[in-house]
């Protein structure tokens, strides 16, 4: 079943009082799905499926976007406190601990709520975490502000492709997939969220005390094909946390769940059965 086809979305309310939605496909043990930015619920599609035989999928949209409301301040911390709200509502209702599988930025919202809340089993961040030095690996001011002139003409579609090339490092044969594909409408539209998340993950920097309140099992993901910017210290992440380890997914960059979301579910799959 695709997401958001089922039954009406289900809505966790945050902290600041902003309403979260998710989405629920598949049956079994609760696996929260968060997504990057310029994305929504959607991205999942095509993973989903492979999924749904063995887990309970939970899809989230973050603020800002999809079934989600939003705030009059923007801040990360909203965003951590988003996560550890959806995954509460969902323990409550499930009665177990819940697993959470976050990419890229939702990856870095995964980590900060796993800081929130004592209900997340396993964590797989896939090229999501916070850095040593996050500004090192940001883009450029300028380049931030090339962004915002195109937010404010108007020009959702022309940000979301710069960013998809120069942030997010796509190749152009995977760029062309994602325009022709059903998500591309949702990025465009998620597109005004881009410069503040940007903006947000360069003050996310690494902390110790912050990673010690993560206790769940963490398999860190990234792609033998990422660039230095995408896979940056993942190995001092997974030594500051209580028990982490790293898979290398051969062959790929910052997009397997889309090119190949058989394989990329199994590995995920594993880890949760097993956490090896």
């Amino acid at each position: 079943m695709a997401l958001g086809t089922g039954p009406a979305v289900t809505r966790a309310r945050s902290r600041d009082g902003a309403e979260i939605g998710y989405w629920t496909s598949g049956e079994g043990p609760p696996v929260v799905l968060v997504h990057g930015m310029a994305a929504d619920h959607t991205t999942w599609d095509s993973l989903v499926p492979h999924l749904e035989p063995q887990v309970a999928v939970h899809a989230m949209d973050r603020r800002g976007r999809g079934a989600s409301g939003d705030g009059a301040h923007y801040s990360l911390a909203r965003e951590f406190e988003d996560l550890a709200a959806v995954v509460d509502a969902i323990a409550r209702a499930a009665g177990s601990p819940v697993d959470v599988l976050g990419h890229s930025f939702g990856g870095l919202c995964a980590f900060g709520g796993a800081t929130l809340t004592k209900n997340i089993r396993r964590l797989v961040l896939y090229e999501g975490w916070p850095r040593v030095d996050p500004a090192a690996h940001a883009p450029s001011l300028q380049f931030m502000d090339l962004l915002e002139t195109l937010l404010a003409a108007g020009e959702r579609e022309a940000l979301l492709t710069m960013f998809m090339r120069e942030v997010a490092g796509i190749s152009e044969e995977e760029l062309s997939m994602f325009q022709t594909s059903p998500v591309w409408r949702a990025r465009v539209a998620a597109a005004h969220t881009i410069p503040r998340e940007i903006r947000a993950e360069r003050e996310a920097t690494l902390e110790s005390g912050q990673a010690a309140k993560i206790t769940a099992p963490t398999l860190l993901l990234i792609g033998g094909e990422s660039t230095e910017s995408l896979t940056a210290d993942h190995n001092t992440v997974a030594e500051a946390l209580m028990e982490a380890q790293v898979t290398v997914l051969e062959g790929q960059g910052h997009a397997a769940h889309h090119l190949i979301p058989d394989v990329f579910a199994e590995r995920v799959l594993v880890f949760l059965r097993t956490g090896r």
